[in-house]
């Protein structure tokens, strides 16, 4: 079997108001537009991903929260309505998706190796995460490609923020070896929000855009800094400040899947492109993508023996030394 690719990896931002604005048929709520410039920016991620042609989309999203452990869909189809629980008045979503279950079952059979906690989720009639459904929507609205979906297992949060990140980084090596061993041709979806303070009153219409701008300046500027150093390709000085990043601007990338989707495409020093920045309730989003495919770094190389095979010290030793090579 031919090895498989990772193709490429899109920062990929879940406000549900993105979907509200659009006004699909799945969703109930309707609306009169709204957060246009971001919208358009996934457009232009949605020709991308056309010329891509993958056979899978991996998604990281941080609002299917797994306290103990990875979780993977484990469903092959699953269907249901997504609420938002914090804007049901905006989003209440009818999907109809397709698991790649292998796949996801090769990943939580390799995050295992790692040493991590794994589980796969079979219960047929679960409610897939409003994050995992908008991401998922804004990138490929007609649902033809078949998805792993993978939980936040939070230990960012109750953990410190390099602990937690590095069990993040674990999760991304996994999945890297998982793809690998497929011989598919997969694309990564980080879901995830920038700077993360957020407006605590809606306008009585959601979609007045002349209600909308950045909830603090000093969110603002620290995203502004991040995407600079993200289009010009600077990704070890990215991750250097990455936790001050997450600190100072409370950054939702702290929930993992940014540092997943990287680990797995081998922290490539390359640059990614803006597709389009907005605010969503004050909040910073980037819709950005590293083409993995284009730069000629796709192919995934075989791990040194004893490395991804097992949870040995060389292969959380390489683990470490790659990240320490980031932050130092």
């Amino acid at each position: 079997m031919a090895q498989g690719e990772i193709l490429a990896g899109f920062l990929a931002p879940h406000p549900p108001h993105l979907v509200y604005g659009e006004n699909p048929e799945q969703n109930e709520p309707k609306s009169q537009g709204g957060w246009e410039p971001l919208r358009w920016a996934y457009e232009r991620a949605r020709a991308s991903l056309d010329e891509l042609k993958p056979d899978v989309l991996l998604i990281h999203s941080p609002h299917w929260i797994t306290q103990v452990g990875h979780h993977f869909l484990g469903v092959r189809r699953l269907t249901g309505k997504s609420v938002d629980p914090i804007f049901p008045n905006l989003f209440r979503y009818n999907f109809s998706l397709d698991v790649d279950v292998d796949l996801a079952e090769a990943c939580r059979e390799e995050g295992s190796k790692l040493g991590l906690v794994t589980k796969m989720m079979r219960n047929p009639n679960f409610r897939v995460d409003y994050g995992t459904i908008t991401t998922l929507h804004m990138i490929r609205p007609q649902w033809d490609i078949p998805i792993v979906g993978i939980s936040a297992n939070n230990t960012p949060y109750y953990l410190n923020t390099k602990e937690g990140l590095g069990a993040m980084e674990l999760l991304g090596t996994a999945t890297r070896e998982a793809v690998r061993k497929s011989g598919k041709r997969a694309v990564l979806l980080a879901s995830n929000t920038l700077s993360h303070w957020h407006f605590h009153e809606e306008p009585a219409i959601p979609e007045d855009m002349s209600k909308e701008h950045p909830q603090t300046y000093a969110g603002y500027q620290w995203d502004m800094r991040m995407i600079d150093l993200m289009r010009k390709g600077k990704m070890r000085e990215t991750f250097k400040l990455l936790p001050q990043f997450i600190e100072e601007a409370f950054a939702e990338v702290k929930s993992g899947a940014f540092t997943w989707m990287h680990s797995a495409m081998g922290y490539p020093e390359l640059a990614g492109e803006l597709h389009g920045y907005g605010t969503v309730i004050g909040t910073g989003n980037a819709v950005m993508e590293w083409n993995l495919k284009k730069a000629g770094l796709s192919a995934l190389d075989s791990p040194a023996a004893g490395g991804l095979a097992s949870r040995s010290s060389g292969a959380v030793a390489a683990t470490n030394e790659r990240r320490s090579r980031l932050v130092d």
